[in-house]
């Protein structure tokens, strides 16, 4: 059964959202189309293709693809898929395809840039249509590619607002985290984490923002950070990070909650000029950046306390230890959440150490801190397929918040105000029918049924 318009529109209230947006196969089926199909989303770090020939693959929405870095330099997204047979041409992760791709079942081959190069017995296509020129015998690229200093991000619409313009405020966060950095570069190095979690795709989203579960959610790891350093006497970094969840609601409140069109947003406590020279490795790290940019500057940099950047349908960067919790959907009711870790290049090697301590101890799959939040998610998304009850809540400090020039803020930091505001940009996404890309759709059909 197609959903219409006004059903659509109907499962978005100003206080609150039909369950159905996390449990309905045809609405994630529609968001794959209205959303994916349309908006930015965050590919990769060029520094994942370094030299010519080298690939990362990925997923956009439902759409397997692939960065490469081609003979001229350039870093392109194609369609990981050969035009003869459909075969995916190149396999999960990352590698070095050489000077071109190879297609493993009939060894079709490739430029680097998708560009159709050879094909084995071409006397077995005279007298048909195949045009190693014409772009159906190529891989097929998507329709935008940008980047924003370094990081990668690919649309399948043709046409709609550059990169800079789509990422509006939180381009900031992206600025902040290459900034940290004293020649304003970072690569993703490390290794990655990846987390299969049992929920709809927009859960986490919400989650990233929602500061009034972090205590409850995240009490038995607190509890066991506590007792651990009393026990020892002291309260290490790695005891530190997770004790923060245990912050007093009064410390939440005190944050303040940006929100931006497209449903991006951030979260970020008061400016913290101590953040510079708190501890040693925070010292060496101030006197790098002071070394480049004076010491009023690198004060600014390391003091801006920005946590959770919401990239909406991309994922989440956390500009203090250097991640970047990238966020797949897989199904309506599985998600895949990828964390990169990112070296600030220049920097000293304890900062690097320090990111991949945050990542162990809070994203990891192992950790005290992530499995927390994925039983809660999956727990929300088995009780959204029960009777008890249709509607989600949305309500709090809702009527409250403050216009900006280009968005919102919270006048209190446990709002739902980006809650509210993802499911704004939710509701414009998938009622905007004439989408580039479903015309792209509507377009192969034709030509199909002429066919």
């Amino acid at each position: 059964m197609t959903l219409s318009t006004e059903t659509l529109a109907g499962l978005v209230r100003p206080d609150s959202v039909h369950k159905s947006v996390y449990t309905d196969p045809r609405i994630f089926e529609l968001e794959m189309q209205r959303i994916y199909g349309q908006a930015w989303i965050y590919v990769g770090h060029e520094s994942q293709v370094p030299a010519t020939g080298d690939y990362h693959t990925t997923r956009i929405g439902d759409q397997d693809v692939l960065m490469v870095r081609a003979a001229d330099g350039q870093v392109h997204v194609l369609y990981n898929r050969c035009p003869h047979k459909g075969a995916q041409v190149v396999a999960e992760g990352d590698g070095c395809a050489g000077k071109f791709f190879r297609c493993p079942y009939h060894a079709w081959t490739f430029k680097l840039d998708g560009t159709h190069l050879a094909a084995p017995m071409k006397k077995g296509f005279e007298g048909t249509c195949y045009d190693p020129a014409h772009p159906d015998f190529s891989m097929r690229r998507l329709a935008r590619v940008e980047s924003y200093r370094g990081f990668v991000f690919a649309s399948q619409a043709a046409d709609g607002p550059d990169l800079k313009a789509f990422l509006g405020g939180v381009a900031t966060s992206i600025d902040n985290l290459c900034d940290r950095s004293p020649v304003g570069e970072v690569e993703v190095t490390g290794g990655v984490f990846r987390v299969l979690q049992e929920s709809n795709w927009k859960v986490f989203y919400e989650n990233l923002h929602d500061t009034m579960h972090a205590r409850v959610t995240h009490e038995s790891s607190v509890v066991a950070a506590r007792e651990e350093a009393k026990e020892i006497g002291e309260m290490p970094f790695e005891l530190l990070i997770m004790d923060g969840n245990g912050e007093p609601y009064e410390f939440w409140e005190k944050l303040e909650l940006r929100a931006y069109p497209n449903g991006h947003g951030y979260m970020e406590g008061i400016f913290d000029p101590a953040a510079a020279t708190r501890d040693p490795v925070s010292r060496a790290h101030f006197e790098a950046l002071s070394q480049v940019h004076g010491e009023e500057r690198a004060r600014a940099i390391l003091g801006m306390n920005r946590h959770n950047t919401v990239i909406y349908g991309s994922g989440s960067p956390h500009t203090v230890f250097q991640q970047f919790r990238v966020i797949r959907p897989l199904a309506v009711n599985r998600t895949m959440v990828e964390i990169q870790v990112f070296r600030l290049k220049g920097a000293p090697e304890q900062v690097f150490d320090r990111a991949l301590t945050y990542a162990n101890v809070i994203n990891s799959p192992s950790s005290n801190v992530m499995p927390d939040d994925v039983e809660v998610y999956r727990r929300c998304q088995e009780g959204n397929g029960t009777r008890g009850g249709e509607w989600v809540s949305l309500h709090r400090y809702l009527g409250t918040d403050k216009a900006l020039d280009e968005g919102w803020v919270s006048t209190n930091g446990t709002s739902e105000l980006p809650m509210r505001n993802q499911f704004a940009a939710w509701r414009d996404y998938m009622l905007a029918e004439g989408s580039a890309a479903q015309a792209g759709a509507k377009n192969e059909e034709k030509n199909h049924a002429a066919a």
